[in-house]
């Protein structure tokens, strides 16, 4: 089987390590490039962390430093979540695969995009690199399949009162990324709270080897949710959405971020009932089956044991 080529732009977080797991022992991805961007903690810290996981993985897809801030604002974190380093709670192995600093991510995607036909390009952290890509880079837009983001919120938000974190980090890069042409797909917030996994799923972790120790170890500390009543997965939802689409229940709709400097700065407004008037950009799951979701987890984890 052929398998799909993948940029995954992350900035690990908890979530991101699970998610970079899952795209990386896939049997239908294959990860070309891993850009660690500044977003869940500092770059600083996403660059180590993305290191520190790809050694115990011992997997070694080309690595290549992203952007420490936003576009134009200062930038924001989400350590309360994750913790100061943004993975506590597991002592990693020393890293012996490190990023690139020779250039950046925005011109290793440039370069990785031109290897293939169609590339796929995957953001679980703030768009800022996508969108620097989209604007320096705009003859290469016709080599990408599709750009497939966890973001924003159809309702509520989880950093401001209607704003997700991922897009309330750069709204201004959202925005670009949204008004590119591109196909996209998203997996909102709600849907990371419906894709709970639950209890049973999290203690046979411990019996999938490291890897499977060390996620287990993570979620004892992760604060999205709880060990005892269900871990929220968000990050993991854009691998699902590749490889898994038929669990989702996807709509067609109109995306627009709000990046005037308010109350509501860096909203996503997901027109499902059509107020706008305007054509779709997106297609936004609404729904995820969560039964489903678990059983792919699980299973899709299980492969890093062997």
């Amino acid at each position: 089987m052929k398998k799909r080529p993948v940029i995954l732009s992350t900035d690990p977080g908890i979530d991101d390590a699970v998610a970079i797991a899952l795209a990386l022992f896939s049997e239908e991805l294959e990860v070309k490039l891993i850009c660690p961007i500044f977003g869940n903690v500092s770059l600083e810290h996403t660059k180590a962390n993305t290191e520190k996981l790809l050694t115990l993985y011992q997997k070694t897809p080309r690595v290549v430093l992203g952007s420490s801030r936003p576009l134009l604002r200062e930038a924001i974190d989400a350590s309360e979540i994750h913790g100061e380093s943004g993975m506590d709670g597991y002592e990693f192995p020393k890293a012996t695969i490190f990023a690139d600093e020779s250039q950046t991510a925005v011109e290793a995607m440039h370069e990785v995009v031109n290897e293939a036909e169609k590339t796929t390009l995957v953001g679980i952290g703030p768009l800022t690199d996508i969108a620097l890509f989209i604007h320096l880079y705009p003859q290469d837009l016709a080599k990408i399949d599709r750009i497939v983001v966890m973001g924003g919120s159809l309702g509520r938000g989880n950093y401001g009162v209607l704003s997700e974190f991922n897009f309330a980090a750069d709204p201004e890069a959202a925005k670009i990324v949204f008004n590119s042409g591109i196909p996209i797909q998203v997996a909102p917030l709600e849907v990371g709270n419906q894709a709970k996994i639950m209890p049973e799923i999290t203690n046979r972790l411990k019996s999938m080897g490291e890897i499977g120790e060390m996620i287990y170890q993570l979620f004892s500390k992760y604060r999205s949710g709880s060990v005892d009543a269900g871990l929220n997965m968000y990050d993991a939802l854009a691998i699902a959405l590749i490889v898994k689409p038929e669990i989702f229940e996807l709509v067609s709709t109109r995306v627009e971020i709000e990046t005037t400097a308010s109350l509501t700065y860096g909203a996503s407004l997901i027109d499902l009932n059509n107020y706008l008037d305007l054509p779709a950009n997106a297609e936004v799951a609404v729904n995820v089956e969560a039964s489903r979701f678990e059983q792919w987890f699980i299973d899709s984890l299980a492969k890093t044991a062997k």
